[in-house]
């Protein structure tokens, strides 16, 4: 591992640690919440199980406004697990932060490009793998790239990037832009490390950009699962 960029390989692969430990530590947190909420389960809700049902159907509602059929079934768990994962993502550089030697190896996760990228070719991926096989190869081709028009070909072809990129390059501006303003907030709080008279102000400031960012955590996550059902209801459902 090399400490000065945080970095360590396997192979012929590097990893950044900060990018590792903030992508575990969310998956973690959302395992233990769902597993959390899931305990003694009963036929009537009750207490957390209400929760954890209110969740579910939150977001089954979102996949079967796009995907009313079998293909919105298949991909229910996937969006569940998909909005928990951002979402908790989103919030974990708000509540807590973990710097040493200079580097933050613990944020959010979907402050970084390289998973927000990640996230957004899984999405985009699920969709062009069901539209095969949904379709056939010859359908999916038709329906997706010669669709409305054969001289559109190249157009829906670039389509398809720009899709990917909306994904990730929506959801990594938002969480980045509010971890960094939480920063320029925080050094004016405390200019040169010390308390000042800004320390109050800076202080009252923080709380308010907190909760705002807490609310567009939530909303990045919704819309990320919505244009993802999205994308795959135009790759497997025929015009």
């Amino acid at each position: 591992m090399d400490e000065k960029s945080s970095t360590f390989s396997i192979g012929m692969l590097t990893f950044d640690w900060p990018v590792v430990i903030s992508t575990l530590v969310a998956a973690i947190l959302v395992f233990l919440l769902v597993f959390f909420l899931s305990r003694n389960l009963q036929m009537r809700p009750k207490g957390k199980q209400n929760i954890l049902e209110w969740m579910i159907d939150f977001v089954n509602g979102i996949v079967e406004s796009s995907l009313p059929n079998a293909t919105g079934t298949e991909v229910k768990l996937f969006a569940f697990v998909m909005f928990l994962f951002i979402f908790v993502s989103n919030q974990l550089g708000l509540a807590l932060q973990v710097e040493v030697g200079g580097v933050t190896f613990l944020k959010s996760a979907t402050a970084n490009l390289l998973v927000t990228m990640t996230l957004g070719l899984v999405a985009i991926g699920l969709g062009h793998m069901l539209g095969v096989a949904k379709l056939g190869f010859k359908g999916y081709f038709k329906n997706v790239y010669l669709t409305p028009y054969t001289l559109l070909l190249p157009i829906n072809i670039m389509e398809q990037f720009t899709s990917f990129l909306t994904l990730s390059m929506r959801l990594f501006g938002n969480i980045m832009a509010g971890e960094m303003l939480l920063m320029l907030i925080a050094g004016f709080g405390l200019p040169g490390g010390s308390f000042g008279w800004q320390t109050v102000p800076a202080f009252f400031l923080s709380m308010i950009w907190q909760g705002f960012s807490l609310f567009i955590g939530a909303v990045q996550a919704y819309v990320f699962v919505t244009l993802m059902n999205v994308y795959i209801s135009e790759k497997t459902i025929a015009e």
